[in-house]
């Protein structure tokens, strides 16, 4: 099926003027197929368009009271001719069940065999389960019917009432783009609440319920606290009625805006122990939803170009409310360890791109775009932005941009021309520099006899401006910081002789950092007593790149986090940096044997004098699992004998006997008997990631992975997961060069996201072999296969290539 390119979207747009959407789903059906018919009233300036529907079967298209044959259907388009002013177009299709993730998902809970459903519309998908005129400027007020068993409950964009047992009505909603509509049916189990006049409400599985209840109050005081600084900030309150959070299975996102009612993965209900990491991070997944709701929603993009203005901004204050608002902390250490560590990654990629591309991209191929740029660069910018401009101008600007566009569509010129009305100045210079451009900045430091200068090292002819601070720490880690506004290539700051000097050490700009010689080399002593967590993070975001570049070699690094993971009081420190360890330097920069056991010892160490119970004792116990060879220590664990204050439960069970599979210490049949203790689908999800590790498994998983279009998504992406392992490259070495022949095919099984999720996970990322990079390229440069494989594979030949140059360095 062909995708909707910019040109057919903005002729389509000009073309039709949408009154309403009346939709009517029967999910009363016994198969994998149910039936949509969609009312749709539209104005038309032109005689013809079409709208788009991706069934199973067409079962009839009636257009102004006249039946239309149904065998016209193209490629997902059904053409319309005829139309006058006034048209109403009825669809009624049958359309397939989804396990991808996207159009209507169903999936079936093994605890206890009940099917739960949900709409996902994302990029091309709502077609999948409603006939509609899919682009997000046509937007349209809707309203729904559904026919379900009569023990389902029914959620939606708009507020639901049973009408009679298994029907349900849902409310007409504010107008909508049609990739935030949602329907959520099923016999979910429904906890409610309300806050300053918005009813609240959480959904889960029923087999998730205690511990939905369990973390209930949790969820909804940040979504209170949240909802109290939106109103704060801006001057229209939140617009779209009820406000419930889903938590439904088998989700292939962190979570989807829908307004009214937001989808989240339910991995983010937790079955067992969380640390305050991970609750952070939920925290600010809930409170990205919520930006959503004004940015994105209630104002959209034009095209999927600008769609960083609504994840970008979404980003931006998720960190920034969950800091100031939440009864989290931690959140902008969080983006400079994780969330942007990822952006600098992707910037520096041959797939980066603009933050604001031009719109040349088809909504197939925009979808790539959903990246570290997207998010993490974007929200770096847009941090930068409100730093210069200041919060006034900044807050007035947006609220001017909301209030003028309203319920509407709106682009990036748009938005600045209203930042500048605020007060802002130059702002088509800064959206050249920032926006218009791909790849970043470096900045360094040249020590002189009264301070240092900052240089300014730009790969094009961009001359950002950074707004930053540099800091200067003395040998016992205290700190002088410096504001520095940088226009020129170079700024000379007054400073002492200082241990360690850190450009940018607040992190509020997008540039690579690095290190001069003399903070390098006093690294170990000094790093450990910096107190600010988030220059920490810069820092060792500097260490990670410069490793990555072949600076620093990487036994340095590791000695350095030897070095420093005594003295880490942060769980998102320690997990950030053990991820990096396990995934980028163990097996690809250095030999696994030999890189393995100092890490598992500095972790096993660390282990030994956390406090029992804590969140930095669980992640602590977490990255040693994942690199311990101690198989009879693990097995110790698994029968109860653990370290003081840690909980071996279900998801911990489940990460041992991964490793001690690994280890070969486990097979088949204890994995049977763990899956007979955890029947629930997280107990299967985990299964396949550990029968996917056995060295026996491979060909199975392979095959699954590759052929089989009804594995659900968190079962694919865990099964990816557990195939490959630097422990056991000689068991994986014939399957390298299959992943260029095989993985193409699966687009043709799959849709949306998860194609490019699925690329990801099976590139052979610890297969360092400089004969891969052949079929890499052969792959990358073939146009028949999808943009989101060949993006994805151009990520892992970055890797690859990064890896040999190391491995050329240093040895």
């Amino acid at each position: 099926m062909r995708a909707l390119t910019v040109e057919e979207a903005r002729q389509r747009a000009a073309d039709l003027d949408l009154r309403s959407y009346e939709v009517a789903f029967d999910l009363t059906g016994s198969g994998d197929t149910f039936v949509t018919t969609s009312r749709i009233r539209f104005g038309a300036t032109s005689s013809t368009s079409w709208v788009d529907v991706k069934p199973e079967r067409l079962i009839s298209v009636v257009l102004n009271g006249q039946a239309l044959d149904v065998g016209a259907l193209d490629g997902g388009r059904f053409p319309l001719s005829g139309l006058t002013a006034e048209n109403e177009l009825v669809v009624t299709a049958e359309l397939k069940y989804s396990a991808d993730g996207e159009g209507m998902v169903r999936s079936v809970d093994p605890a206890d065999g009940r099917v739960y459903t949900y709409g996902m519309s994302s990029l091309e998908s709502a077609p999948r389960y409603f006939p509609c005129f899919d682009q997000p400027d046509l937007k349209a007020p809707y309203t729904m019917t559904v026919k379900c068993p009569e023990d389902w409950v029914v959620l939606g964009n708009g507020a639901a009432t049973q009408t009679a047992p298994g029907e349900w009505m849902l409310a007409e909603t504010k107008p909508l783009s049609t990739y935030f509509v949602t329907l959520v049916a099923g016999p979910y189990h429904l906890i409610r609440s309300e806050y300053d006049g918005i009813p609240l409400g959480l959904a889960c599985r029923q087999s998730l319920q205690e511990h939905l209840e369990r973390d209930a109050e949790d969820l909804f005081r940040t979504t209170r606290d949240a909802f109290d600084e939106y109103h704060r900030m801006f001057r229209q309150r939140y617009p779209f009625g009820e406000y419930w959070q889903a938590f439904v299975p088998d989700f292939n996102l962190g979570a989807m805006e829908n307004p009214g009612c937001v989808t989240f993965t339910d991995t983010l209900v937790y079955r067992g122990q969380a640390t305050e990491a991970e609750r952070s991070t939920r925290a600010r997944i809930v409170v990205h939803e919520m930006a959503h709701m004004w940015f994105g929603d209630l104002v959209t993009m034009k095209w999927w170009n600008d769609m960083w203005l609504n994840e970008s901004f979404a980003e931006y204050m998720a960190h920034r409310v969950s800091e100031d608002a939440t009864s989290y902390g931690g959140n902008w250490t969080d983006f400079a360890f994780v969330r942007k560590w990822w952006g600098l990654q992707t910037d520096q990629s041959s797939s980066t791109h603009p933050v604001a591309p031009d719109s040349l991209k088809d909504a197939r191929q925009s979808l790539d775009d959903f990246d570290g740029i997207s998010y993490a660069k974007g929200a770096a910018v847009l941090k930068q932005l409100a730093k210069y401009l200041g919060d006034d101008v900044f807050l007035k600007g947006v609220n001017a941009h909301l209030e003028a566009h309203e319920y509407g569509n709106a682009d990036l010129q748009e938005f600045i021309e209203k930042l500048t009305e605020a007060g802002a100045r130059d702002l088509d210079a800064w959206s050249d520099q920032w926006l218009r451009t791909s790849g970043l900045d470096t900045l360094s430091v040249e020590r002189t006899s009264s301070g240092v200068i900052v240089h300014r090292k730009s790969p094009d002819e961009s001359r950002r401006l950074h707004k930053l601070s540099v800091g200067g720490y003395a040998e016992d880690g205290s700190a002088t910081l410096t504001d520095v506004v940088l226009t020129e290539d170079s700024e000379e700051v007054a400073m002492g002789n200082e241990a360690v000097v850190v450009p940018d050490a607040n992190d509020d700009t997008w540039a690579k950092i690095r290190l001069d010689a003399a903070s390098l080399a006093n690294l170990t002593e000094v790093l450990p007593r910096i107190a600010d967590s988030t220059t920490r993070a810069v820092v060792w975001n500097s260490v990670r790149d410069s490793v990555a570049d072949a600076e620093l070699d990487p036994r340095r690094a590791l000695e350095l986090f030897v070095a420093a993971l005594p003295h880490e009081d942060s769980d998102i420190a320690v997990g950030s940096l053990a991820q990096w360890l396990e995934g980028r330097v163990l097996g690809r920069y250095l030999d696994y044997d030999q890189a393995r056991g100092p890490v598992a010892d500095a972790l096993g160490s660390k282990l030994a004098t956390t406090a029992p119970g804590s969140s930095l004792q669980l992640i602590t116990a977490r990255t040693f699992v994942a690199t311990t060879n101690d198989a009879a220590l693990l097995t110790a664990w698994l029968t109860g004998d653990a370290p003081e204050g840690l909980e071996i439960d279900a998801d911990l069970r489940w990460s041992i006997v991964f490793r001690l599979v690994l280890l070969g210490a486990f097979g088949a049949s204890e994995i049977d008997a763990e899956l007979a203790r955890d029947k629930s689908t997280e107990g299967v999800t985990q299964a396949a990631r550990c029968r996917a590790a056995l060295p026996d498994g491979k060909e199975a998983a392979w095959t699954r992975i590759m052929t089989d279009p009804a594995i659900g998504v968190q079962e694919l992406l865990a099964t990816a997961e557990g195939f490959w392992h630097p422990s056991q490259n000689a068991i994986t070495a014939p399957y390298a060069r299959r992943f260029f022949t095989d993985i193409p095919r699966t687009a043709e099984i799959r849709a949306g996201m998860v194609v490019g999720l699925t690329a990801t996970r099976m590139a052979p990322k610890y297969a360092i072999d400089e004969e891969l990079i052949a079929p890499a390229e052969a792959l990358i440069a073939d146009e028949s296969v999808v943009s989101g494989i060949r993006r994805q594979t151009a990520n892992f030949l970055d890797d690859l290539r990064r890896a040999i140059a190391v491995r050329r360095t240093f040895g």
